[in-house]
């Protein structure tokens, strides 16, 4: 194999990156540049200082951009649409109303974020709290108490849910960079999600009920018109819709692992048709085309179609932030910037897993963008993981959460999810940061914890 050269040294490239990053964050908060346009810019400046041949530059760009897209925006797509369906037709509403029937008045809080938690399987942080905030604050209003008891354990769910588990962009695009299966990163997410959801969010939702009195909103708010006119779904049929992607993500899953303990020959034409219907993309999309017939007998099918449509427009600046996050991966991949940093990360013996941490940490309290964190991080790492041995699909899953991780702490003011929940609860920037960014440094640290334990066990 033919040993790869580039322009500059290690201390170079890496003083490159360091510049490079500086300015993508002061375009970013400075300037308040968007995050896809200072991406891009600065993408084409560092092919340029590095050296990259001017005939190259455009097709390593559309490299880095199209192989981050092609494994993110399928998944994000099916995932919004499969979400946009349940709110409208007061499927939210009804998975809610059940839980806190079935765990009594006194577990409110606690049916609230078992309620996100399945919610936010397709649906975006967002977009799912602001479909949960009326049920919070009606629940909040009928039981007593501060708001935050309610409203954090829902909007940690959902935070949670949105940085661990795929379909949501982060995870999936920094599974896609480091080459881990994205089903088992699904189970594995979700078995992390859980207690660190309990630890951080419901366990800290309480104890910040007690500690900060704030009271209800001036007025509910919701973005979402839901439908009225027609009889809702059963909890059983909004289980179903949720839990159908999982279990035939699972199905897949487990028939690998069948094939690699020689349970079942892989070479079967059966268990190869059963494992495509369990590939994430396919699971959505027979998830997506299950919740249109069901719902086909309350709307019709223009309405239907309206519905999915207005399901793409709000993320396609998250699609496109994840792209370009992949383009300025690539080319410091082309420009030999990721494979210095493995080198020095190497020399320090920093394990893998701990420099992911603490990499997407820093980029997560510089320029706010989770995503932008996540993506870059995985992209900066890539080198390392390809070089390293014995690393296992279980470690690829781990590294992929303790990057996720990072990228979840520390939320403040340059992070929009900062000023979506101070706002929509009508909290100061002070209680802000003494709830939101406590719990959210509690769920990335937990998360983080977690994965390092199962990358020592497994």
């Amino acid at each position: 194999m033919t040993e790869m050269t580039y322009a500059y040294g290690a201390g170079t490239l890496l003083g490159i990156a360091a510049l490079a990053v500086a300015l993508l964050l002061v375009l970013i908060m400075r300037f308040r540049v968007h995050a896809f346009l200072a991406l891009t810019v600065v993408s084409i400046m560092v092919a340029l200082v590095t050296k990259v041949p001017f005939d190259k530059v455009v097709p390593t760009l559309l490299g880095g951009f199209g192989s981050t897209l092609a494994g993110v925006a399928l998944l994000v797509g099916l995932g919004a649409m499969i979400g946009r369906l349940l709110e409208v037709s007061g499927g939210a509403k009804v998975l809610a109303d059940t839980l806190i029937n079935k765990f009594g008045s006194h577990r409110a809080p606690f049916a609230l974020g078992i309620a996100s938690l399945l919610f936010g399987f397709p649906i975006f942080f967002d977009a799912g709290l602001v479909v949960m905030l009326p049920i919070i604050f009606s629940v909040a209003k009928q039981f007593g108490g501060s708001t935050l008891k309610y409203a954090l354990p829902a909007a940690g769910a959902f935070a949670v849910m949105h940085a661990l588990v795929p379909p949501h962009p982060g995870p999936v695009a920094a599974a896609e960079l480091l080459g881990a299966n994205i089903g088992l990163l699904v189970m594995l997410g979700l078995i992390i999600a859980i207690p660190t959801w309990y630890i951080g969010s419901y366990l800290f939702g309480l104890y910040a009920g007690k500690k900060f009195d704030v009271k209800l909103p001036r007025s509910f708010l919701s973005a979402v018109e839901v439908d009225y006119e027609h009889q809702p779904p059963s909890f059983g049929m909004v289980m179903t819709i949720l839990m159908l992607p999982l279990a035939l993500i699972f199905l897949e899953t487990g028939l690998n692992t069948a094939i690699v303990m020689g349970a079942v020959p892989g070479d079967n034409a059966l268990v190869n048709f059963l494992r495509m219907l369990g590939k994430t993309p396919i699971a959505l999309l027979i998830t997506v085309l299950f919740a249109l017939i069901v719902f086909s007998g309350r709307h019709s099918r223009q309405h239907l179609e309206k519905i999915c449509e207005g399901a793409l427009g709000p993320i396609c600046g998250i699609i496109l932030v994840t792209g370009a996050g992949g383009m300025f991966g690539g080319v410091l991949r082309a420009s030999g910037i990721g494979d210095a940093l493995a080198g020095v990360l190497s020399d320090t013996g920093m394990p893998i897993i701990v420099a992911a941490f603490v990499i997407s940490t820093a980029l997560r309290v510089a320029q706010g963008s989770a995503t932008v964190a996540l993506t870059t991080t995985a992209a900066l790492i890539a080198p390392l993981v390809e070089t390293a041995t014995g690393l296992s699909q279980f470690d690829l899953c781990f590294i992929v959460i303790a990057i996720a991780g990072g990228a979840t702490v520390l939320s403040h003011v340059n992070d929009s999810g900062f000023w979506l929940v101070g706002r929509f609860l009508e909290m100061d920037e002070k209680t802000t940061l003494k709830t939101w960014t406590v719990m959210e440094t509690l769920l990335g640290s937990t998360a983080f914890l977690l994965a390092l334990m199962g990358s020592l066990l497994l």
